[in-house]
């Protein structure tokens, strides 16, 4: 059996502190970054990059862009994940995090259709692109952080910290809209739900230049990590692959269908609970595809109350996985989604209050089911091809979830007459293709992270969980 994963005099620690920092502001700043173009994309780009014609058009060709960079996302995964795989963990998320800030601040400047014409949208497109891309880097390599540095009994939690990103970036993508919408509200006796001129003109820019200051903060805390003991050790024993993707694709097939699946109904519900209910929750009841008819403002609120159960509940996570097993876990919960696509109607029918407590239970089963994965998709690989397995099924997920759920439910919304439950309809079918994956895989809790090569052959080879590397 192989020894664990031991720190040494000739390969330092990373301290526990310094490991969930910056596993988490990371993760953060590319949340933060992809949430406050999601927001864009519902309140101004369908008018900015995307004039003339119906209203519902306009907003579909502004998801289909925001879908776009889902596609990118398994190419950086790929990219990112020979790098992470052959180089280091280190170097790999610091140009991850680097791409990812530069595509969002210029964002921020961009041109618009009325001033450039379609070279403005292929722009847009392009830096869309270019956030998917990083975002397939980050992820993985946030988790392997976490993972491979984490204690024994202790990894699902902290796998958690990556996963807290999310709702994180959220309420400061979002918080800091509310904040630019408060400054620059909307003319006295206009649409409350529409934003100002002065908002559309340039406030909507802020968020996208104020990501240039995380990216700094990011950068600085990631700069001081060391390398995990399970990679450097896989590399001094001369166990790094040459192709990665290679290894992984020939040798674990399985497991990158199986994580793929995993991530399947947790990808819907994330996109369905933050960018579609946007769109839904803001638009008037007498338009032609009647929504909530609430104020940006109050439904951002309502929406930001739910994320703190997402991010509550992201926590409460690490430690059931840890001691039910993340399969367990994660059975249930997935069951639980199912049962939640099929209620939407009869809650949201309670008026607000049933509104509320659709968002809450929403984002509460997203925290539940989020959470897990950033010990789950690691624990499915050896570390000399890690990187790359988890993040190709982490972000191949994205394009058969991510990609294309906001724009499923804008048309399913839209031909259900406004109501929203063929949306509930489709999350609960793809939490069913969730379960099945999930009863399809094994429980991985007591896997090694430092397991040597017998899983790389594909024998499906298991060890006792080891203690990693990680100063007090």
């Amino acid at each position: 059996m192989p020894a664990p994963a031991t720190g040494s005099a000739q390969t330092p620690v990373n301290s526990r502190s310094r490991v969930l920092i910056a596993s988490l502001i990371g993760t953060t700043i590319e949340f933060y970054d992809f949430y406050v173009y999601a927001t864009a994309a519902v309140l101004v780009f369908p008018s900015l990059f995307f004039p003339g014609g119906d209203p519902t058009t306009a907003l579909l060709s502004s998801f289909a862009v925001f879908g776009a960079a889902m596609v990118a996302r398994p190419i950086g995964a790929v990219v990112f994940g020979h790098l992470g795989d052959r180089l280091g963990r280190k170097r790999t998320l610091v140009v991850s995090l680097l791409t990812m800030g530069l595509a969002t601040l210029l964002i921020g400047v961009l041109p618009t259709y009325a001033q450039a014409g379609w070279i403005a949208t292929a722009l847009l497109v392009l830096m869309r692109l270019a956030q998917g891309f990083a975002l397939g880097g980050e992820w993985s390599g946030a988790a392997l952080v976490a993972t491979e540095n984490a204690p024994r009994g202790k990894r699902a939690l902290y796998g958690t910290f990556p996963q807290l990103g999310a709702p994180l970036g959220f309420i400061i993508g979002n918080g800091l809209f509310l904040i630019i919408g408060a400054l620059l509200p909307s003319a006295a006796g206009g649409d409350p739900t529409q934003p100002s001129d002065a908002f559309v003109s340039w406030g909507w820019r802020i968020p996208f230049l104020f990501s240039a200051v995380m990216v700094a903060i990011g950068l600085w805390v990631r700069s001081r990590l060391v390398e995990s003991a399970v990679f450097a050790k896989t590399r001094e024993t001369g166990k790094v692959r040459k192709l990665p993707l290679a290894t992984v694709v020939r040798g674990h097939w399985k497991q990158l269908v199986l994580g793929t699946f995993f991530m399947l109904a947790t990808y819907v519900l994330f996109y369905l609970m933050t960018t579609f209910s946007l769109s839904y929750g803001r638009t008037p009841k007498d338009a032609a595809v009647p929504g909530l008819g609430y104020s940006y403002t109050t439904f951002v609120l309502m929406m930001i109350f739910g994320v703190l159960f997402f991010a509550v509940f992201t926590l409460v996570s690490g430690p059931l996985a840890d001691k039910y097993g993340r399969r367990a876990t994660l059975l249930w919960v997935t069951a639980a989604i199912v049962v939640f696509g099929l209620v939407w109607v009869p809650l949201i029918g309670l008026g607000t209050l049933g509104v509320v407590l659709w968002l809450v239970l929403g984002f509460t089963l997203m925290g539940m089911t989020f959470g897990p994965m950033g010990a789950l998709l690691p624990e499915l690989f050896p570390t000399s091809v890690r990187y790359t397995g988890s993040g190709i099924s982490y972000n191949v997920s994205s394009i058969l979830g991510a990609a294309v759920a906001p724009f499923i439910a804008v048309a399913l919304w839209k031909a259900g007459g406004g109501s929203p439950w063929l949306v509930g309809v489709y999350l609960s079918a793809m939490a069913v293709l969730t379960l099945v994956a999930l009863f399809l895989g094994e429980e991985t809790k007591d896997v090694s992270l430092d397991e040597g090569e017998a899983a790389s052959a594909g024998d499906g080879a298991r060890a006792p969980a080891a203690s990693s590397a990680v100063a007090p």
